[in-house]
């Protein structure tokens, strides 16, 4: 068993290498291997996730060189949950994105480059679930940074090329800051390998190891965008396809998230750093919700909703006792798949009017229902409504909260409480604006051209195609209506949108499974919670994790 411990890192590096190799043909063929190993990499994290929980942590030293030579791989309860939630998401999006044509008809995301790009960061985020030691865990880091700056950029328009910078500056810092922390990791202890650094961070003194801890907090809270780290991440993932949005913001912050889990419990249990946590995860929910309260178009309030809930998470992890870890555990899973829900839906709606601006947008719970439900199942959830997967995760929560006592504890009960009823605020202003009253005065039946795209001078076949449809009611940033599923060359915040009241069946089918795939953890809610206790006991205790890599 220990020998599929590897496969959801490398099945995808491979079969990118295929891709690379076939370039830019066989768009058929190259869409079948995609979601073939991706469904692949499904069933193997449940493979793993089962095995870990039937017989302890699994792992595998690459090579057979043991720590701390070697490359070692874990896979326990929390990887295999994370694996497991990580690639139903990733499978989802990727059919979504077919159904948008954004891999295989848009000249801007070729098959040949999106598809490549994407698979590298499935192969890089799970690399980061299954590091064993900083290393590895900074070269999962960097697989995901290079894969996610294509992504970000496809288009190559002057919206994303800057918003794409400033994401890549961002993590570029944060990866210097991590290798520095892995020097200074090694200096002290002389391995980067998990198992022993839990084993001799002990006898390092406390100052170094408090400073160690500290950097190590940053690079995560960075990756996580907890506050006062976030402030890049309002401006970056909204300018993306809806797909990588979607991708990004549900699951690349949790990334950074399960990095604070992995590192806080098995290298630095007691952490001195406790109430500082605490302080970030208030301060993320405040400003968080309170941001998205401010906004007005439905990306920006789902990107500051993000930061809001990622205190959740923080809160779990400051408290450091089984039912805070297991609390955060679940909220993780649960949030990876609700925010990527809402995403999906705001690219749904981005496709069929053009927009995403909520003062641009009305009447669409009578115009089009299936999106309504779609949209209202997730919203319900995110806000914490019982007796859904959010309420499960938010009162496990408070109820360590309450039972540590403390008073940075009783604060974050309350903050909770009240990051909860204004995020039910937040979506119930959506819903209202977006779905519930009429459609504004002006507002088109066909898709609308809202916002000249920032493109490169045009090139001759654009001139040629400029000068057949010289005819067309719409010009550069006009704001005329389209005919509905026609190309236009412009779109809202630089993007180019298909508009379309009929929408392509892969992706309101992808959105409705993924909504599905939210409410499966309120079926599962006994299972679920049973699961994360355990995980959350066995890295408290992390003896089961030690003995597995160290064959003790």
């Amino acid at each position: 068993m220990n020998a599929l411990v590897p496969l959801p890192v490398l099945l995808p590096l491979c079969v990118t290498g295929l891709k690379l190799a076939i370039g830019p043909r066989l768009h058929r063929f190259q869409r079948f291997i995609s979601l073939a190993v991706l469904g692949a990499v499904l069933v193997l994290s449940v493979v793993l996730m089962v095995a870990a929980d039937r017989h302890g942590p699994l792992s595998v030293h690459l090579g057979d060189f043991a720590p701390p030579v070697g490359i070692t791989l874990v896979a326990d309860r929390l990887a295999g949950l994370m694996l497991t939630v990580s690639s139903a998401v990733t499978l989802l999006v990727l059919v979504y994105s077919l159904g948008q044509g954004m891999a295989d008809r848009d000249d801007r995301a070729p098959v040949g480059v999106f598809h490549p790009a994407y698979l590298i960061l499935v192969a890089g985020v799970s690399c980061t679930f299954l590091a064993g030691d900083l290393v590895n865990l900074y070269v999962g880091f960097e697989i995901m940074l290079v894969a996610s700056f294509v992504l970000l950029t496809i288009g190559g328009t002057a919206t994303r090329i800057r918003a794409g910078s400033t994401y890549v500056i961002i993590s570029l810092f944060s990866s210097v800051l991590f290798l520095i922390a892995i020097a200074m990791a090694y200096a002290v202890a002389g391995t980067v390998n998990f198992a022993q650094l839990a084993e001799r961070l002990q006898d390092v003194p406390l100052g170094v190891r408090t400073l160690l801890e500290a950097m190590l907090l940053t690079v995560f809270a960075i990756k996580a965008a907890v506050f006062p780290l976030a402030a890049w991440l309002p401006d970056s993932y909204p300018t993306a396809p809806a797909p990588v949005t979607a991708v990004f913001a549900g699951l690349l912050t949790k990334v950074g998230v399960y990095s604070m889990l992995r590192t806080q419990t098995l290298l630095f249990p007691g952490h001195r750093l406790g109430d500082l946590l605490m302080l970030a995860a208030l301060a993320s929910m405040a400003v968080g919700i309170l941001g998205a309260v401010a906004q007005t178009d439905l990306k920006r309030v789902l990107s500051f909703t993000l930061i809001s809930h990622i205190g959740y998470m923080i809160f779990g992890i400051a408290l450091a006792g089984r039912g805070s870890i297991a609390g955060a555990i679940v909220y993780v899973a649960h949030h990876i798949t609700v925010q990527t829900t809402l995403f999906l839906v705001a690219g749904l709606i981005e496709r069929r009017d053009g927009t995403t601006e909520l003062t641009r947008l009305g009447g669409l719970a009578k115009a089009a229902p299936l999106l309504a439900v779609l949209f209202f199942v997730p919203a319900m959830n995110l806000a914490g409504i019982p007796p859904l997967s959010g309420f499960i995760g938010k009162l496990g929560l408070m109820r360590a909260g309450v039972a540590d006592g403390g008073g940075w504890a009783w604060a974050l009960v309350a903050g909770s409480a009240a990051t909860s009823l204004l995020t039910l605020y937040v979506m119930a202003k959506v819903w209202n604006l977006a779905f519930w009253r009429d459609a504004p005065p002006g507002a088109e039946e066909e898709g609308v051209v809202l916002e000249s795209a920032e493109d490169d001078e045009p090139d001759e076949a654009d001139e040629s195609e400029e000068r057949d449809d010289e005819e067309r009611p719409t010009g550069s940033g006009s704001g005329l209506p389209v005919p509905a599923g026609a190309v236009v060359p412009a779109g809202f915040l630089g993007q180019s949108i298909t508009t379309s009241k009929r929408l392509p069946w892969p992706m309101p089918v992808a959105t409705g499974i993924a909504v599905a795939l939210g409410l499966s953890y309120t079926v599962l809610g006994g299972p679920l919670t049973t699961f994360t206790q355990a995980a959350a006991t066995e890295l408290l205790a992390r003896t089961p994790y030690i003995e597995a890599v160290l064959g003790r």
